[in-house]
């Protein structure tokens, strides 16, 4: 746990104590001292502040980045307009101050399920928190509930069953990052979450695809690239019996 402002930092402590899946907690009163003992113990995950002085939480995430097993972060701040560059920095939560124990344990909740269950669980890409702004709210969004994506120049809309959100992040840059995903280009304006995919229809040789009540057509260009990406998931998620 890392906070410049002490009440704050044992705030933080009494209520992560308070929960049966926290093991060892170590607390840091600057990014500095955070890397100091980051040199000393690997820990699973860094719940830092944002604004402190000297080097600040935004600027620790992106030096725990280049970790060879880089902790998770979880940004815990009074401010609100920092959450896009902590989805540009894959932070696991972003939680506001004053910190409630329901929230907190949600932030835990979504820690806990990335780390696994230990070194024999199944190795899948984590999951990610996408801080989208409604309204002059910042809501926030799980990657794995994303459908489907479209191209907005260099933004990109985030389709949810219920729901879509624009963010400032293009289709490009989610294309690469979410590949291992299971988000694949269908068309040059649209990502689609393979999981999220119910049928795949084609009819006069044109290819579609179908996800809950939403019908997306496919380019030719990408028909192939689909469908063997269909059959290899398919062939991974069969009983080896």
């Amino acid at each position: 746990m890392v906070d410049d402002e002490l009440p704050a930092l044992e705030e933080l402590a009494y209520l992560l104590r308070k929960d049966p899946r926290i093991g060892t907690l170590r607390t840091a009163s600057s990014g500095a001292e955070a890397l100091r003992a980051l040199d000393a113990e690997a820990v699973d995950v860094v719940f830092c502040d944002v604004r402190m002085p000297g080097l600040d939480g935004l600027d620790l995430a992106r030096v725990l980045a280049r970790f060879s097993q880089r902790p998770q972060v979880v940004f815990v701040t009074a401010y609100d307009r920092h959450a896009i560059d902590a989805f540009d920095l894959r932070a696991t939560d972003y939680v506001m101050k004053p910190v409630r124990a329901e929230r907190l344990a949600e932030a835990v909740r979504r820690v806990v399920e990335s780390v696994g269950t230990g070194p024999d669980a199944v190795t899948k890409p984590e999951d990610e928190t996408i801080a989208v702004e409604l309204g002059g709210v910042t809501r926030f969004v799980q990657r794995s509930q994303v459908r489907f994506v479209e191209a907005h120049g260099d933004y990109a809309r985030l389709h949810t069953t219920t729901s879509s959100h624009l963010v400032r992040i293009p289709l490009t840059t989610l294309e690469e990052r979410w590949a291992e995903a299971g988000f694949v280009r269908i068309h040059r304006s649209t990502l689609v979450a393979l999981p999220h995919v119910d049928e795949i229809r084609v009819d006069g040789g044109r290819c579609a695809v179908r996800l809950g009540d939403r019908v997306l057509q496919v380019s030719r260009r990408h028909t192939k690239e689909l469908r063997d990406r269909l059959v290899r998931a398919a062939s991974l998620s069969k009983d080896p019996r």
